[in-house]
């Protein structure tokens, strides 16, 4: 039996492989090319728009990490029902899904919502890991170049916004962790709790870089600008739709009674300590 990992090769699967692969785990990349290498693991082609395909790669896996791609909102939900439907058919032993910050509220819809919903109905053993925004975001260029090179953290969240900031590093661990303890189901949230604010995250990257480093925030618009080169028109439009969502809330971040550290006895990265692992 294998443990079966989206996008293998991308930001937030990558890390799930290597700390399996670490953990002398066997590893099933899923990867959009056959040709890819991926250490620790073998390889195979899978894609979303494959019911089939997937269910054929799921079917006996011992673990399932699953999460959507940043594409376009209409394919998200597409490959949410055809996941959905590869599990029903395959029923792996466990499933374990992170929304990625997106909203799993049934009644604003979208593809997580889609996603959880199925999951919950398969009758599939499940865990849900639900962060609220990623430390990795920070290393978009129109953050960390600014930091660089005008000692000025830009970001789409009011100075006296807290946020949970959780790392894929941290997500990794939950993941790992969810797999073997099968007794942990439903949401377990991710993030650095107690919340920290936008000056929070510069003190952190002054410390780090050893500069001074103030909080701008930004309009959902001038990320959206920023970001469009990177990831397109289209996924830039739906991400900056979330930020001025984003900009009614009191705050994002998570519930101690659901998270990590309560549930798993995990306690995520500080920024500080981020930064570091990441060698940056």
């Amino acid at each position: 039996m294998t443990y079966v990992i989206h996008g293998a090769t991308g930001a937030q699967g990558a890390p799930v492989v290597a700390a399996l692969a670490a953990a002398g785990k066997p590893v099933t990349a899923l990867t959009r090319n056959p040709d890819t290498v991926v250490d620790g693991a073998s390889v195979v082609a899978a894609g979303y728009s494959s019911t089939e395909a997937l269910a054929e790669v799921y079917r006996g896996a011992h673990g399932v990490f699953i999460h959507l791609p940043v594409t376009s909102e209409e394919d998200r939900q597409t490959y949410a029902r055809n996941i959905v439907a590869a599990v029903r058919e395959s029923r792996p032993a466990r499933v374990v899904f992170s929304t990625s910050g997106s909203p799993t509220d049934p009644d604003i819809g979208g593809a997580a919502a889609i996603l959880l919903s199925g999951l919950a109905d398969s009758g599939v053993p499940h865990a849900v890991i639900a962060p609220t925004l990623y430390l990795e975001n920070l290393l978009m260029p129109y953050v960390l170049d600014t930091v660089r090179e005008r000692g000025v953290l830009p970001y789409p969240i009011r100075a006296d916004f807290p946020v949970s900031w959780a790392s894929h590093l941290d997500i990794a661990d939950v993941v790992v962790a969810l797999f073997d303890r099968h007794d942990v189901t439903g949401v377990v949230s991710v993030g650095q709790y107690p919340a920290i604010t936008g000056p929070d995250l510069a003190q952190a990257f002054g410390a780090h870089f050893g500069k001074d480093v103030v909080f701008e925030p930004i309009t959902p618009e001038q990320m959206r600008a920023s970001v469009a080169p990177v990831i397109g028109e289209g996924p830039a439009a739906d991400v900056a739709g979330l930020y001025q969502a984003m900009s009614t809330l009191p705050d994002r971040s998570i519930a101690p009674e659901d998270s990590a550290q309560k549930l798993l006895d995990i306690t995520p990265r500080t920024t500080g300590q981020w930064l570091a692992d990441i060698g940056l």
